[in-house]
């Protein structure tokens, strides 16, 4: 999306309604209303543009945008095609255990990975399996609460276009937690 483009482009509205499938079932980006030039040689101000439920936190305390905000917008958005719904309540919990600051581990974490996915396709075997857990890391690490802690879409590209290794265990008994980007149970690398 951003590195692409220069100036970079902000979309500041990716959500599922915008995004659309071609005849390939190959994504792109639609609806380019709301997006506005990334000036490196000036602030980014914003008034609100977006959609609730997949913009990103630091909007509603600041209206600077940046390369990041839809970085978390495409977190969310893969989440919900994993999910085969918006993962609003997920990412609350997943949000307020890493806001909190008991040592607890998140109840969260401890969901497996194949309850939390969409159930009405076959569950995913082999390289399928593989993609969802990489697919579902980096989702995640869109999704971190600081900015500068998310992973840019260049990085994201990369990461999804690389050969993805093989699981180390059953997808079966594979936990949110251990996809969760704080260095327990790496599945991805």
């Amino acid at each position: 999306m951003h590195h692409d483009c220069s100036p970079p482009v902000i979309h500041q509205d990716i959500s599922s309604n915008n995004v659309l499938l071609d005849s390939e079932y190959e994504a792109h980006v639609s609806d380019f209303g709301t997006a506005r030039l990334l000036k490196s040689d000036s602030s980014n101000w914003t008034s609100f543009a977006g959609t609730f439920g997949y913009t990103a936190p630091e909007l509603a305390y600041t209206m600077k945008v940046d390369n990041k905000t839809d970085v978390y917008s495409f977190g969310v958005v893969t989440l919900e095609v994993i999910m085969g719904r918006h993962p609003g309540e997920l990412i609350s919990s997943l949000l307020s255990s890493a806001s909190s600051s008991s040592a607890s581990p998140s109840t969260v974490g401890h969901f497996l990975l194949n309850d939390v996915i969409d159930q009405r396709p076959s569950p995913p075997v082999n390289q399928v399996a593989e993609e969802v857990v990489v697919a579902v890391k980096l989702a995640f690490a869109c999704l971190c609460v600081n900015p500068q802690s998310r992973p840019t879409m260049q990085q994201v590209a990369r990461a999804l276009s690389k050969q993805w290794p093989l699981l180390s265990k059953p997808f079966s008994v594979i936990t949110l937690g251990e996809l969760l980007d704080h260095g327990h149970g790496d599945e991805t690398s």
